[in-house]
């Protein structure tokens, strides 16, 4: 009965020591020897080590679960590493502007191409003029605005290149509306005396003396159903105020060369042109530049109409 006695005694003690969570001395009988038996509540019954949540010192206010000296809980454990950094979105790089091609006073004959492509769709109604204008800035505002360009009013690679896709090429006679086309290479037979030289190739008329250029204007013909002459003519009659009574028309400075056509301002010319032509004559649209070609201009003078 002692040894049952004993045997009681000590499953006592492990109850006790498993119900507490804490160690416990118990007394194990080896030969009849009574010897002091660890028993540590802290391993569950399936053999897994118990997860450590915190440094419980020597049983103090962190060992009875308390937080800190407040005794409200466990103490937070420290992250063993440190949180991911969120993942940042790279900021695009934004596209560098396209590049300007002209912009307000350049001057050439991309420019006039540039001038005749917006007459075409009724953004510049002025011919082209080969300089970059206040106009054509205008122009090329109004075009980027339609299309949700940034209205610069310089023509960049995107402007242009939309232009291009709405527009046909300009031919000779729309990028020179309104003249300011290069003189052709004078008539050998205009390279003596006074000459009216007058090409029908460049749309141009010198006055030379002795195979020198004075002047240069810009000239239009008539039409293919009232054919201007070719040929070597003289002027033989001058009207300042001449009133045409076939046409019932105004030919100011008139320097008749053959029957009655002659060389005179127009002002249709000067409004519309070379979308216009003339009954025959050689009009000519710079009003001040012929005024001051009549007063030099003598009767007998030659005149050379040519291709």
């Amino acid at each position: 009965m002692r040894i049952k006695d004993m045997r009681r005694s000590v499953a006592a003690f492990a109850a006790l020591a498993m119900a507490g969570a804490c160690t416990a001395q118990g007394i194990e009988v080896h030969g009849g020897q009574r010897q002091p038996v660890r028993v540590d509540g802290s391993v569950p019954p399936d053999g897994t080590p118990k997860q450590d949540d915190g440094d419980g010192g020597d049983g103090g206010d962190e060992a009875a679960g308390g937080s800190g000296n407040d005794g409200k809980g466990a103490p937070e454990k420290a992250p063993t590493t440190a949180p991911p950094s969120p993942r940042r979105t790279p900021t695009p790089t934004p596209a560098p502007p396209p590049p300007v091609l002209w912009s307000q006073g350049d001057e050439g004959l991309d420019v006039r191409e540039l001038q005749a492509r917006l007459r075409q769709i009724a953004w510049l109604f002025a011919g082209p003029t080969g300089t970059y204008d206040d106009l054509t800035v205008q122009a090329v505002k109004g075009f980027q605005g339609k299309r949700g360009l940034p209205r610069t009013g310089k023509t960049d690679s995107v402007t242009w290149a939309r232009l291009l896709n709405m527009t046909r090429e300009p031919g000779k006679w729309d990028l020179y509306t309104y003249g300011g086309q290069p003189a052709a290479s004078p008539d050998p037979r205009c390279l003596t005396g006074r000459v009216l030289c007058i090409s029908k190739t460049s749309r141009t008329l010198r006055w030379m003396v002795d195979g020198r250029t004075l002047t240069t204007v810009e000239v239009r013909f008539g039409s293919e159903y009232t054919p201007t002459r070719e040929g070597v003519f003289s002027v033989y009659f001058k009207s300042r105020d001449h009133w045409s009574t076939l046409y019932d028309t105004p030919m100011p400075y008139a320097m008749f060369f053959s029957g009655g056509q002659a060389v005179h301002y127009s002002a249709d010319f000067a409004a519309r042109g070379y979308y216009g032509a003339s009954h025959g004559c050689v009009n000519v649209r710079d009003e001040a530049a012929i005024a001051l070609l009549f007063g030099q201009v003598r009767n007998g003078d030659k005149v050379v109409v040519y291709w």
